[in-house]
């Protein structure tokens, strides 16, 4: 039998990457073709490679893993990669479709790779004696079956928002990823955003009304027009002799003003 091949599409490469590596303890033989970052170009390495599993998340820029799921459908089996809880994961549970949770759960994973070997024997094995029974009403049924599963997970994804949760930075000529966990505060400077962990700082240009709009709001505080800090981060909050609160947070040295309109966040000061 010919090598099973499939592709990762996901915006965030250290996902990408963890799968991938679960992926070939699981299951050696399976060939990773291709990655892609969002579904223009998922759709675009799928039209030039054919992979007969593509491992597909759902919130990317560009074009999302709901968008570009109706045309990739078509040639290969998707197995969707989402941080939707079992609710709205029910709309996967039929067809020729299937789903992983994140964080992905490794036995979880195994489950689904048993489930796509016997799946791409059934699809691929006996293809060309299926090409001639029917095409286009399989096509049309398929297509059907993917629109209805499409429009639940929309309806799904109006309902949720899901956060940023890794940040990149350019250090040098490489690129660094930073979970927001471990990031104590950000910071305006000038044309950059200076982002600070324990251990060290870095420079984005990303600016800071991008990121209060793209990070969970219960995690990440807006304290002054120039800064957003990680609520867990905060150790203590006191006043200086000008009667300014000012946060002290863990792991860093320096303090950082809360501004007047913001000093509701800490009301029992």
């Amino acid at each position: 039998m010919n090598k099973i091949t499939a592709m990762i599409v996901d915006d965030e490469a250290p996902m990408r990457s963890h799968l991938r590596s679960k992926l070939k303890q699981i299951w050696p033989e399976l060939e990773i073709i291709a990655e892609a970052q969002n579904g223009i170009v998922a759709i675009e390495e799928a039209e030039k490679l054919h992979p007969q599993i593509i491992f597909l998340d759902i919130r990317m820029p560009g074009k999302n893993g709901i968008e570009a799921a109706a045309q990739l459908a078509e040639n290969a089996i998707l197995i969707f990669v989402t941080a939707y809880d079992e609710y709205a994961i029910q709309a996967f549970e039929r067809g020729a479709m299937d789903y992983l949770l994140k964080p992905i759960d490794v036995e979880r994973l195994e489950q689904t790779c048993l489930r796509l070997k016997q799946r791409v024997l059934e699809k691929f094995a006996d293809k060309k004696n299926n090409e001639e029974e029917k095409p286009v009403a399989k096509s049309n049924n398929q297509s059907q079956q993917v629109e209805q599963l499409l429009t639940q997970l929309m309806l799904q994804q109006a309902q949720q928002k899901e956060y940023l949760r890794w940040i990149q930075a350019s250090v040098g000529s490489s690129l660094r990823m930073i979970s927001t966990k471990e990031i104590l505060f950000f910071k305006s400077d000038e044309k950059y955003t200076l982002v600070q962990t324990e251990q060290a700082e870095f420079l984005i240009r990303k600016t800071l009304k991008e990121l209060e709009d793209e990070l969970d709001p219960k995690e990440f505080w807006r304290i002054h027009r120039s800064a957003l800090v990680r609520v867990s981060a905060i150790a203590e909050v006191t006043r200086d002799f000008r009667g300014r609160q000012m946060l002290g947070l863990k792991g860093c040295s320096e303090k950082l003003e809360v501004s007047r309109n913001h000093t509701h966040l800490f009301q029992q000061m």
